[in-house]
């Protein structure tokens, strides 16, 4: 079985939490363990919550997942409704021996690869989505301003 989610959210900070629980529930109705769960609605909730602070266009944004039974794909994407002729051209991610390295983002969402200190009250959502998530990737938007985000979670235990 797969199930597909395609919202539409106002830029609030209502939404993120509606989001994340009807996410939630649908990966519950396909028996996903809670600790897998409970990843992937941190990193949606991290990446909902910039696109709140910082995306500089547009007063909605849309969350995008597919969930298939083994695997979640999240894509969170600012700047306004996509229309039918967008395409992402995602720029490659620079690798190191222990991975993918952030890289800088020129879209809206204003995503950087500045580390956080631990004890810092923001700046630290780029790190938590890397650590809940098994891909994580940013593309601008090709035909309107803005950025993707893209994760994708193993959904097995």
């Amino acid at each position: 079985m797969e199930v597909v989610l395609e919202m539409t959210l106002p830029r609030n900070a209502e939404s993120a939490p509606l989001v994340r629980h009807t996410l939630d529930a649908s990966l519950r109705g396909l028996g996903v363990a809670s600790d897998i769960r409970a990843d992937i609605s941190l990193a949606l909730g991290e990446a909902c919550a910039n696109v709140i602070q910082h995306a500089a266009n547009g007063l909605e944004y849309e969350v995008r997942a597919r969930m298939d039974g083994t695997r979640c794909v999240v894509e969170v994407i600012d700047g306004g409704v996509a229309d039918d002729s967008e395409t992402v051209e995602p720029r490659p991610e620079p690798r190191s021996e222990s991975g993918p390295e952030p890289r800088p983002e020129t879209g809206a969402a204003g995503w950087d690869d500045a580390q956080a200190s631990l004890l810092a009250e923001h700046g630290r959502g780029l790190q938590l989505m890397r650590a809940f998530t098994e891909e994580l990737r940013f593309a601008d938007r090709v035909h309107r301003d803005g950025s993707i985000v893209h994760f994708e979670k193993s959904l097995a235990s």
